[in-house]
């Protein structure tokens, strides 16, 4: 029985022989890696530098992009270290830090999600008071409270986890997670448990009401509203909707593939679908809003034909 300070490292278990492959594998990730930083970044840029993208919607989404930088960083490097290694392990302040990374990147995600909703809510159904009611100041409140709050959570989560004691240094995955490090506990984790789920109702079903509510709101003005009313939801909600279901989806494979005895799907299924929240948002998410925003297409027009 050994304390998770004791332990210098954890194996990585789900990684499989690629033989001559690795090359290719590696390659395709670091591709995969470089389109998203390039394409989050490029839109950081664009709304920075364009006065006319100082809005709130714009604000918010400039905090989501910066998140799937964040989100990217916290698993590509190392997993592409991890993918030429001969030996998948990795050291316990690594595996600790990639864990914190992760999770804040997770409860960031959705309580940026859950402001922007409140944002649309607030531009759909209320749009002759809606800049006095989403000031810069609000959106400013708001996204270093999605910040501050989603650090200070996880930071209890990562320190409980780490005082934990624990029979195995064996984790079932490609990358360090919680949950793979509780189930590895010998001591009493209760209150691991009841902790995650303040965790699970505060960054995660907290936003989902609020997202579901500030919908039910704008698709009940939608109904009942001008056909105008009715494009501008759906041209502003569409790429959010998009966003929050993809991401949603990807949290769900990954929590299902943890909790859930998967020695029957095959390998390489279990991996992409861990992997999935992590390397698909952070691309889905620049391209879906890049495409969908008028102005924010009509800047990229302006700027490909200067």
């Amino acid at each position: 029985m050994l304390n998770s300070t004791q332990v210098s490292y954890f194996t990585l278990a789900a990684y499989f022989d690629t033989k001559q492959f690795k090359y290719l594998f590696f390659m395709f990730v670091l591709s995969l890696y470089v389109l998203i930083i390039s394409c989050n970044v490029l839109l950081i840029v664009l709304i920075c530098v364009n006065r006319t993208l100082h809005e709130p919607m714009f604000l918010f989404l400039c905090s989501l992009f910066v998140n799937e930088l964040y989100g990217s960083c916290c698993l590509f490097p190392l997993l592409l270290v991890q993918i030429l290694s001969d030996v998948h392990i990795i050291s316990a302040p690594l595996c600790f830090m990639q864990i914190f990374c992760l999770y804040t990147y997770v409860s960031i995600e959705f309580l940026n999600l859950a402001a922007m909703s409140y944002d649309r809510y607030l531009a759909i159904c209320h749009p002759l008071n809606y800049h006095s009611l989403m000031t810069l100041k609000k959106v400013t409140v708001f996204i270093t409270a999605a910040w501050i709050t989603a650090y200070l959570v996880v930071s209890c989560t990562t320190s409980l986890s780490f005082s934990l004691q624990l029979c195995g240094n064996v984790i079932n995955k490609m990358y360090c997670d919680n949950y793979s490090i509780v189930k590895l506990a010998c001591s009493d984790i209760t209150v691991n448990n009841i902790y995650g789920l303040f965790i699970a109702a505060l960054c995660v079903f907290g936003p989902l009401g609020i997202i579901l509510y500030t919908y039910m709101r704008i698709l009940k003005v939608c109904f009942s509203g001008s056909k105008q009313t009715r494009q501008k939801a759906v041209s502003t909600c569409t790429p959010h909707l998009a966003s929050l279901i993809n991401f949603s989806f990807g949290i769900c494979f990954e929590v299902l593939q943890s909790r859930f005895n998967m020695s029957t799907v095959p390998n390489v299924i279990t991996v992409l679908l861990s992997l999935y929240y992590v390397t698909c948002q952070p691309l889905f998410s620049p391209v879906m809003y890049g495409l969908k925003l008028s102005k924010i297409r009509s800047m990229w027009k302006r700027l490909f034909w200067k």
